[in-house]
């Protein structure tokens, strides 16, 4: 299997957020991604570390590359929350222009690292609530399909819609480079159906996160909420699945980040033997 780990996920916490850029570890985590036996880092850009990601700037890139080489780490895509914190609707255009252009940047950047897919999360602060939001995010985002192509990229979106909205705006979005990241754990807390989500759209999910949650609630160690891990994977092998999976599962207090991701990646393995 192409498996990753969300990045931050081998570092502590800061600033009491479960997900984020870590600013203070980030070079550390090469060297603890070796020691988890996990190959490959899911990138995180969010507005938390903008001032200091690598992935922003030129001499960033050329580190980035050196810490892939010495520890045989791929980064193989990039999780933009800088959208899920500064959304491309319910802001002014000015606000959504300058997104745009951020967009493309990271797009540029994140192919310069030989990523295949920047993944754009629709979650939380900037989940779809409208038909006419539905537009302006279909706007926005036909405006890169000309980057995607030129740079040979995939655009992997991550939403709360059920599953006939969300295949609705990806009929809006009809483009080979526009995907699903399906979110086993998301899925679960609201309720959907595996068989219902994958009728819906399976065609189009280049990605998935593997995480647990419990319907309603929060995000729990893998195997002890409601997401149906059995069911996902009989709908993912129906399509032959064959993309990247990130673990995106939950942190313990109690537990150092290395052993726990290596108990995550054998929960993975295990989940997707038959896949």
């Amino acid at each position: 299997m192409k498996l990753a780990y969300m990045q931050g996920r081998l570092s502590p916490m800061e600033d009491g957020r479960i997900q984020c850029f870590p600013v203070l570890q980030w070079r550390e985590e090469f060297q603890r991604a070796v020691e988890a036996g996990i190959p490959a880092i899911e990138w995180i850009d969010d507005t938390y570390g903008a001032t200091t990601n690598p992935l922003r700037t030129d001499d960033g890139i050329q580190e980035l590359k050196q810490l892939m080489q010495k520890h045989n780490i791929t980064i193989p895509s990039v999780c933009a929350d800088t959208f899920m914190e500064e959304p491309l609707i319910r802001c002014t255009e000015t606000q959504r222009t300058e997104r745009i252009a951020l967009l493309r940047f990271l797009l540029g950047q994140t192919q310069k690292i030989g990523a295949r897919h920047i993944g754009i999360p629709l979650l939380d602060n900037s989940a779809i609530q409208t038909d006419a939001e539905m537009k302006q995010v279909v706007d926005a985002l036909t405006q890169v399909l000309p980057d995607l192509e030129r740079l040979s990229l995939e655009l992997h979106l991550e939403t709360s819609l059920d599953p006939d909205t969300f295949r609705q705006l990806l009929t809006l979005l009809d483009h080979p480079r526009i995907r699903v990241t399906y979110d086993t754990g998301n899925s679960a807390a609201l309720g959907y159906d595996p068989r219902i989500e994958f009728a819906a759209y399976g065609s189009r999910i280049g990605s998935v996160h593997i995480k647990d949650r419990i319907k309603g609630g929060t995000t729990v160690k893998l195997g002890t909420g409601d997401t149906d891990f059995a069911c996902v994977a009989v709908e993912l092998s129906a399509i032959n699945f064959d993309g990247l999976y990130t673990l995106q599962a939950a942190r313990e207090d109690d537990r150092d980040e290395v052993s726990l991701l290596k108990e995550y990646r054998e929960f993975a393995k295990q989940w997707t033997r038959d896949i």
